[in-house]
């Protein structure tokens, strides 16, 4: 008799009710055995993942895995995210209609952790995740317990520094406009809550690297890409001293970047330095940038704490501070 396939066995997994760690194990081999995860077996994942079962704690470590490896790791090129695999894993969580689950924000988090250059725009839908599981206060997490509707604790801070900072998802570390909009928009709903006091330098870093214009290590295109195998695969390639970077270049604000750029090895050195001129250039807050700051923190007509934080943090580091700005200068001691 033919083995089943693995629609057929989690078909019968979830008619059970039933899923345990053995089973885990079935499915890590189901998915492994040839050592390619097909679209397909990861939709069955996710049907498995939102069919209410009591799942062992290995389960969380699987399902992430598995879709990242489908759309990072057995991409071509290998780590680029397409525009459609992207559409897909959107896709597979908003099928139902619920709230996204923290499993599949895992697994959102780990493609864009492990992805070289992914789409902007599902950096984006992760933030609008936890964004709104946020303001609502539904979504879950693993351990059981629940989110506190309009307050931001040091583990939703921790989500959005990931989302925002995940390695190199989406071609570079700059903060878009839509993202600062999605923080404005959360500060605003969370301004009279007892947040995490990370949050308002979280908040403030981040606005200020969009207002700042700085830009990360600029992944190739997945055209030039294909032709450049051996420069991504070599040992001192993209990932040397990443994890580094990223620490240097948080912990210290727009001087922090700087030196995290001056600070990059070969073969980035050069990048590196031409990189941290162009930044002290760019620590200049622009007319438009001016405008946008001043029409987004008047939208509700009050001057939160945390606002007055970026308006103190651009004052630090910017070497001038444009004039639209001196009239919000002036409220911040």
């Amino acid at each position: 008799m033919a083995k089943p396939g693995l629609g057929e066995f989690l078909d019968v997994k979830i008619s059970d009710g039933q899923f345990s760690n053995d089973d885990v194990i079935t499915v890590r081999r189901y998915i492994y055995g040839d050592m390619h995860v097909t679209l397909e077996e990861g939709a069955g994942l996710f049907r498995l993942n939102t069919a209410g079962l009591a799942m062992p704690q290995t389960w969380f470590e699987l399902f992430p895995e598995a879709i990242g490896d489908i759309l990072v790791h057995q991409a071509n090129p290998q780590g680029y995210v397409s525009d459609e695999n992207a559409h897909w894993l959107i896709g597979q969580i908003t099928a139902n209609g619920q709230v996204c689950s923290r499993t599949e924000l895992d697994a959102v988090l780990h493609v864009l952790e492990k992805a070289r250059q992914a789409p902007r725009f599902l950096e984006q839908f992760a933030l609008k995740i936890v964004a709104d599981s946020v303001i609502s206060g539904q979504g879950a997490t693993r351990s059981g317990a629940t989110l506190t509707p309009g307050v931001i604790l040091d583990a939703e801070v921790e989500i959005l520094r990931r989302v925002l900072y995940a390695g190199a998802g989406c071609g570079g570390i700059a903060i878009s406009k839509a993202e600062a909009e999605i923080l404005f928009d959360l500060n605003d709903a969370t301004s009279e809550s007892d947040n995490a006091p990370a949050w308002s330098e979280l908040f403030a870093k981040a606005v200020a690297n969009y207002l700042m214009a700085l830009s990360g290590f600029a992944s190739p295109p997945r055209e030039v890409a294909l032709a450049r195998e051996d420069w991504i695969n070599s040992p001192g390639g993209f990932d040397g001293g990443i994890s580094g970077f990223f620490k240097s270049m948080f912990g210290g604000g727009v001087s922090g970047v700087r030196d995290a750029y001056s600070d990059q090895p070969d073969p980035f050195a050069a990048k590196g330095a031409a990189m941290a001129a162009g930044i002290a250039v760019n620590e200049l807050v622009t007319e438009d940038e001016a405008q946008w700051l001043v029409d987004r923190i008047g939208r509700d007509g009050v001057l939160h704490e945390n606002e007055k934080a970026l308006l103190r943090f651009i004052r630090q580091e910017s070497p001038d501070i444009h004039p639209a700005l001196k009239p919000l200068m002036e409220k911040v001691i």
